[in-house]
C-alpha cells in the first residue's frame, strides 16, 4: 500500500487475437460461398428455363379442354420447373442431371432421372461428324452406343477416306478411339474438301 512504488510494468504488445481473426476469415469465406451459391442457383434456374422451352411444343399438343398440367418455373432456395400441382422437374446432386418428382402422401419419389437414359447418338453425316459424336459420347456420363454410316457406295467411301484419315471409323474390339488433338482431334485435308464440296 503505501511505500515505494513499483516500476512501471513493460507494456506489452497486444497478443493477436486468433479468435477474432478465425471468425473475420469464416464470415469472408462464407460471402464468397454464398456468392457461389447465387451462381449456382442461377444456372440452375437458366437450365431449367432452357427445358421449359423446349417442353413448349409438347404441351401445345395438349387438347386444349385438358387442364391437368399448370407449367411454370419457381425461383427459390431449389428452383423447380412444376409441371402439375404435384410433380416438378429439379436439378440433381451434381447439377449436371434433371430430376422428374412427385410428391406423394409418404413423401417425395424420383420418377425418373436424366442419368439412367442412356444416350446412342446417331448422324448420317462424314468423318467430321463422327469425330464430333465421338468427343461428344466422352464426355456424357450415361453414353451408350455410338452411330457409324457406313455408305453402300465407293465414291462416298473414297470421299470420306479423303477428307479425313480412315483411321477415325476402325473399331478395334468393338470401340472406336478417341481423336486426341486439338478442337474435334482430327485433320481435315482441305483439298479434299475443295475437291469435293457441293456447288
Amino acid at each position: 500500500m503505501w511505500g515505494r512504488r513499483k516500476k512501471a510494468e513493460a507494456e506489452t504488445p497486444e497478443a493477436p487475437n486468433v479468435l477474432r481473426d478465425a471468425v473475420r476469415e469464416a464470415r469472408i469465406e462464407a460471402a464468397e460461398r454464398s456468392g457461389v451459391v447465387v451462381d449456382l442457383r442461377d444456372a440452375e434456374l437458366a437450365r431449367l428455363e432452357l427445358l421449359n422451352e423446349a417442353l413448349e411444343p409438347v404441351f401445345k399438343e395438349i387438347p386444349a379442354g385438358v387442364e391437368l398440367f399448370d407449367r411454370g418455373v419457381s425461383r427459390g432456395d431449389v428452383p423447380r420447373l412444376w409441371i402439375d400441382v404435384i410433380a416438378h422437374i429439379e436439378m440433381g446432386r451434381d447439377k449436371r442431371q434433371y430430376r422428374f418428382v412427385q410428391d406423394t402422401r409418404y413423401g417425395r419419389a424420383v420418377l425418373a432421372e436424366t442419368y439412367y437414359v442412356a444416350i446412342a447418338p446417331h448422324h448420317d453425316g462424314g468423318r467430321v461428324a463422327t469425330a464430333a459424336a465421338l468427343q461428344l459420347a466422352a464426355s456424357v456420363p450415361n453414353f451408350f452406343i455410338q452411330h457409324v454410316p457406313r455408305p453402300e457406295a465407293a465414291a462416298d467411301r473414297e470421299m470420306r477416306a479423303a477428307i479425313v484419315s480412315a483411321g477415325l471409323e476402325t473399331a478395334r474390339d468393338g470401340f472406336l478411339e478417341l481423336p486426341r488433338g486439338l478442337g474435334l482431334g482430327i485433320d481435315v485435308n482441305e483439298a479434299a474438301l475443295e475437291k469435293y464440296h457441293a456447288a
